[in-house]
């Protein structure tokens, strides 16, 4: 029996192989809406940021 994951996007079930080319998602469409989701950050890495930002040299202009 194949093993199959939810879809993070939708919660539908999604067969794990190579035929399954947006794993683990169901489509394109649900890849593209928590792509989007990451972008908008609306997700996010729980912790500390690797950097701040105020500390990198030559950033005075950006801020």
């Amino acid at each position: 029996m194949p093993t199959t994951v939810d879809c993070p996007t939708c919660q539908t079930q999604v067969e794990w192989s190579d035929n399954s080319p947006y794993k683990p998602f169901c489509s394109e469409r649900c890849k593209l809406i928590d792509l989007g989701e990451w972008a908008n950050e609306e997700k996010s890495i729980p912790g500390e940021p690797a950097v701040v930002p105020e500390q990198v040299p030559g950033n005075d202009d950006i801020y």
